[in-house]
This record gives structure tokens, C-alpha cells and sequence, in this order.
């Protein structure tokens, strides 16, 4: 196995890792193991500096320029532009930081979130995964994300260690929604298969749309099955680099809510877009990321209840089997305890009105 060093600033690579914004990631040891593209690797973080582990290494081939890392060794420049392409080396972080509004609730986030950065991430995987978060919690899509390399990715090795690439549109397209559902994806297998049939055929070109202005990606992007305004601002986000992109989660609804309109009963989804849009500015991606780590590591650490990353639902649209995989996580504030005695299960299959809780 060979090894590359790459300075790495101003980056934290475990709270990177472990917001919310890629499933695939393992920790193993003192690092990870995951893969950038289709290449396994495995990752360090030793203060500034990045070591990447891949299983044979890159050498260069005749007449290819070799770039040199922090230690002796020397390596193709593709090793090292990958990995700091993927982890967004490049990103100015200390300006788009000082871009973010200040104020209390923003600048807890920014000194809580030092060092995280927008992962780059492939197109299709990142549709498709956020296709699959729907009403999930994050653990429940970093299983979906593992059910569905093994059943349909390749096997790779990196040292010990075994990863599986994400499958391509076009062995999805190919796989039945029985299989999908296997996968523990639910009513989210159809949504799932119908855009890898769009993406395969190349009815939908993800890269074909990288030109495109905001407005008219996010239209694009809200055309294919399964996809709302928040996942697509997700995509846009993570996937095209639209540092703009503002998704709007029950964790950034609520920070939202309580610490930017805290005498408003009632405040609209429109004027919360409308909010984020114009008060967190050109790098709003990064205040999302920021706040939404924050709210949720923080109400990990207090031991509160926690929601899920998805988009806000009403209970009862939950579809039975995700009804009884989260009966019990029920927060009765809202009804009383009127339902209680059902708990832990639903003989009925029904979910009560009240608001479910999920953990992140």
C-alpha cells in the first residue's frame, strides 16, 4: 500500500466526515476508509497535513509530471489533485467564514464547525443518496448507502479493508424495486429507480447541466422523481458547488425559527426561503453546514431528542414501514400523551398525529 502527504489547512477531516453531507465513510483506527470516486482510500488526519493510504498507490506512467507531498515520496498528480479536489482544498474557508452574518447563533456555529469543509462529490451518488435520505436518519442512510454498494457496487480493497463502489445509474436502472427495497429503501425504491432510468438513458445528463444557473438547475433537478426543493438545493450544494444553496432541514427549520423569529407563531416555508436566500449571502451552503452540525451535535451532547436531516413531514404521511421502525420515538408535547398506551407498537399499523422524533 502506498502513501501520499498533502497539506491540509484549516480542515477538519472527522467533523467533515461525520455532517451530514456524505453516508459512505467508515472510521477505522486512527482514520477512515472510503472511497473518492471509485478509488479506495484510506485517510488521515495528522494536524495539517492529510495522509492518504490506496492499495497499489499511483505511480506515475512515462512522461507524467510527479508532484511531490509533504514526505519523500513522489506520486501522480492525480493522487493528490483527487483528494484535494474532493475535500475542497481549494475553498478560501477563512473568507467564506468571515462572510457569514455576525451574530450570536451564526458565530457559535462558525467557532463550533472550525475546519469543516464541502466535500465535492460525485453527481450521480449524491442524487441518489439524498433520493434515498428522504424521512431517514442519517444512520438509517449510511446503511442504505452500504446495502446498496454491496448488493450492487464493485468490491474493492484498501490495506484490510474492504469498500464497495456506488453503482452507476445504469446497473440501478437494470435492478427491480424489490431489489432496491431489500436495501431497506422503502417507498423511496421507486423514486430511486425511475431517475437511475432517466439518468441511463440520458434523458437526464447530470454533467450537461453544470452551466446552468441556479434557478433553472433547481428546476431540473425538482423534476426527477423523488426530488423536492431541499434535496435538490442538497445537490446543488454538494454536487455542483453551489455554495449558495440553502437547504432547509427540520434542523435548520428550527434554528431558524427560534433564533432568527422568535416571536413569530407562525412563520411560512417561503419566508424562511426567502430568509436564508438573501441574510446568509453568496456562501449560505456553508452557514447551512455550520448550523446544522452544530444544532445536531450539540443536542447530542445535552441528550435531547433529535429529528431527522430530511425534509419536514407530517407524521401521518410516513409510510408504514417507516411508521414501525421509529414508533416509540413519539414526542407527546402535542397531544397530551394521548397516545402513550400504544406505545411501544402500533397494533393498528397507524401512526398517531403527534410529531415523531428521530436521532441523527
Amino acid at each position: 500500500m502506498k502513501s501520499i502527504k498533502i497539506p491540509a489547512p484549516d480542515f477538519n477531516l472527522a467533523m467533515t466526515l461525520d455532517s451530514g453531507q456524505v453516508f459512505h465513510w467508515e472510521k477505522v483506527g486512527n482514520g477512515f476508509v472510503g472511497l473518492i470516486g471509485d478509488a479506495p482510500v484510506y485517510v488521515q488526519q495528522r494536524g495539517n497535513v492529510l495522509k492518504v493510504n490506496m492499495e497499489g498507490g499511483a505511480p506515475a506512467t512515462p512522461g507524467e509530471r510527479r508532484v511531490k507531498g509533504v514526505g519523500s515520496q513522489e506520486f501522480a498528480p492525480s493522487v493528490a489533485q483527487s483528494s484535494a479536489h474532493y475535500f475542497a482544498f481549494d475553498h478560501p474557508l477563512a473568507e467564506i467564514c468571515a462572510s457569514f452574518p455576525n451574530d450570536p447563533v451564526m458565530n457559535a456555529a462558525r467557532q463550533f464547525c472550525r475546519g469543516l469543509r464541502i466535500i465535492r462529490q460525485p453527481k450521480w451518488e449524491c442524487l441518489a443518496m439524498f433520493i434515498c435520505s428522504s424521512m431517514k436518519q442519517v444512520a438509517h442512510i449510511r446503511q442504505i448507502s452500504l446495502a446498496l454498494r454491496r448488493r450492487l457496487g464493485e468490491r474493492r480493497k484498501v490495506s484490510d479493508h474492504v469498500v464497495y463502489t456506488f453503482p452507476p445509474a445504469q446497473r440501478i436502472a437494470r435492478a427491480t424495486e424489490n431489489d432496491l427495497r431489500e436495501c431497506a429503501l422503502g417507498y423511496r425504491a421507486k423514486n430511486l429507480l425511475a431517475t437511475a432510468g432517466l439518468v441511463s438513458s440520458g434523458e437526464c445528463d447530470l454533467e450537461s447541466w453544470s452551466p446552468l444557473s441556479d434557478p433553472v438547475l433547481r428546476e431540473k433537478l425538482c423534476s426527477l422523481p423523488g426530488v423536492g426543493a431541499k434535496i435538490a438545493n442538497c445537490v446543488m450544494l454538494f454536487a455542483y458547488e453551489r455554495l449558495r444553496a440553502f437547504p432547509i432541514d427540520v434542523w435548520i427549520e428550527r434554528v431558524l425559527k427560534q433564533q432568527y423569529f422568535p416571536r413569530k407563531k407562525k412563520v411560512t416555508e417561503p419566508r424562511l426561503r426567502e430568509f436564508s436566500e438573501t441574510y446568509f449571502g453568496e456562501h449560505g451552503g456553508y452557514a447551512q453546514q455550520y448550523l446544522f452540525h452544530h444544532a445536531r451535535m450539540t443536542s447530542r451532547k445535552s441528550g435531547t431528542p433529535r429529528d431527522s436531516s430530511t425534509t419536514l413531514r407530517s407524521a401521518r404521511n410516513y409510510k408504514r414501514e417507516d411508521a414501525r421502525m421509529v414508533f416509540g420515538k413519539i414526542d407527546h408535547r402535542a397531544c397530551r400523551g394521548r397516545h402513550a398506551a400504544t406505545l411501544p407498537s402500533d397494533k393498528a399499523g397507524k401512526m398517531p398525529a403527534c410529531r415523531v422524533r428521530l436521532e441523527a
